[in-house]
């Protein structure tokens, strides 16, 4: 599994499946969950709703994920995962670790070769962005050679902005 670090805008990639920081409700918000819902269209939102109603009445919680259709996203999957706020007074990186594994496991269950992910929890949720990428790039190694993602041949960490490819790089590197 080859872990590339490709900055710029997730919703113009060309992945099998795009990871979408979620809030639990799942029905669009600010940052990059608004970003994926606008550029993907309301087939997205559409298939959310579905989800809410049929199997999670009470939203997704954080550290797990969801897929639905990309929309008009040049993907086949959006996978929908909410990450903790970060708290001063709590340890949440298990929960965070968990979006980036139980997003990976779910792509290597669709059968997606290729993921993009955002930076989970560092924008609105106020997690530090070093914090976050030590806590990706780790999480998503540990799953080098699993038999459960073994289809997935790249895994790309999209950070918005030059401190956040920065934090990313030095993680990768580390």
């Amino acid at each position: 599994m080859d872990l590339i670090i490709t900055p710029g805008d997730i919703t113009a990639l060309s992945v099998d499946a795009i990871v979408n920081a979620a809030n639990s409700g799942l029905l669009g918000g600010g940052g990059v969950d608004g970003a994926i819902h606008r550029a993907g269209g309301p087939e997205i939102l559409a298939e959310c709703r579905r989800i809410r109603e049929e199997q999670l009445p009470e939203g997704l919680p954080a550290g797990q994920a969801v897929a639905t259709t990309a929309g008009r996203l040049d993907a086949r999957w959006v996978i929908h995962t909410v990450g903790p706020v970060f708290a001063k007074s709590e340890d949440r990186s298990a929960t965070l670790a968990s979006c980036y594994r139980q997003s990976l496991l779910l792509a290597g269950r669709l059968g997606a070769r290729s993921i993009a992910f955002p930076a989970i929890s560092a924008g609105i949720y106020g997690w530090p962005m070093d914090d976050a990428a030590r806590i990706a790039v780790g999480t998503i190694r540990s799953l080098e050679g699993d038999e459960m993602v073994a289809g997935v041949q790249e895994v790309h960490v999209v950070p918005f902005g030059p401190q956040a490819e920065a934090a990313f790089r030095a993680a990768l590197a580390g």
